[in-house]
């Protein structure tokens, strides 16, 4: 089972997810806030394995919650729930270690699936909005630079790497490198354990910032 909780302040709005999440026997609610600091309270008391959280909301808002909730819960994953592509303030969520972002309007199969990924993080949620969000935030950020860490990865790793940041899957990948799905993951979880990262979008967004590639998905000239 899959525990679930939403944080938004529209009460329609937790009503749709929580019918999305009660449709499905592996879901189970484990609870609804209507700002932060509930939410904060929520991943104290429940662990939850998925969070759907608004980024606007009064009080305490989403980007502010996320690592209080990530202090209370690690395990936890933090889904950013938007209402615009490319919502500004979104990009901080990046770096405060949400793992997902979702447009509010998505339908309740898009929901259903975007829970299942997440919690089972395999693929990028959204993967054509989440790199749009990374590029944006690299794009922000200061000037790329390798500061060392890369050493730290094998040269298959850091053509796992290069691959995940291009959006590709565990599958996609396993095919450009002629290995097994499962020597990818193996190879995703090193390069997360080695370089300190919590998933694949800061997995994403250290390869941008380690100039290992570049915004549009390409590598760096040689």
């Amino acid at each position: 089972m899959i525990s679930v909780a939403i944080v938004d302040d529209q009460p329609l709005i937790r009503a749709g997810l929580r019918m999305a999440v009660e449709s499905q026997p592996d879901l189970r609610l484990a609870g609804e806030g209507a700002d932060g600091a509930e939410a904060i309270a929520l991943a104290r008391a429940h662990r939850p394995d998925v969070m759907l959280l608004d980024v606007r909301m009064p009080g305490v808002d989403g980007i502010r919650a996320v690592p209080g909730i990530l202090a209370a819960a690690p395990a936890t994953r933090v889904v950013m729930l938007t209402t615009f592509d490319l919502d500004e303030y979104v990009y901080a969520a990046l770096r405060a270690g949400a793992s997902a972002f979702l447009l509010k309007d998505a339908g309740p199969e898009q929901i259903i699936a975007a829970i299942r990924q997440v919690a089972g993080g395999d693929l990028l949620l959204a993967p054509a909005l989440t790199r749009r969000l990374v590029e944006e935030y690299v794009a922000r950020a200061p000037h790329a630079t390798d500061d060392g860490r890369l050493a730290a990865l094998t040269e298959r790793e850091r053509d796992v790497l290069a691959a995940l940041a291009q959006g590709l899957s565990n599958v996609e990948i396993g095919a450009r490198l002629h290995v097994s799905e499962g020597t990818v993951k193996t190879h995703v979880s090193r390069i997360l354990s080695k370089l300190g990262l919590r998933d694949r979008v800061q997995a994403v967004i250290a390869a941008y910032e380690l100039g290992l590639v570049v915004p549009g998905g390409g590598h760096p000239p040689r």
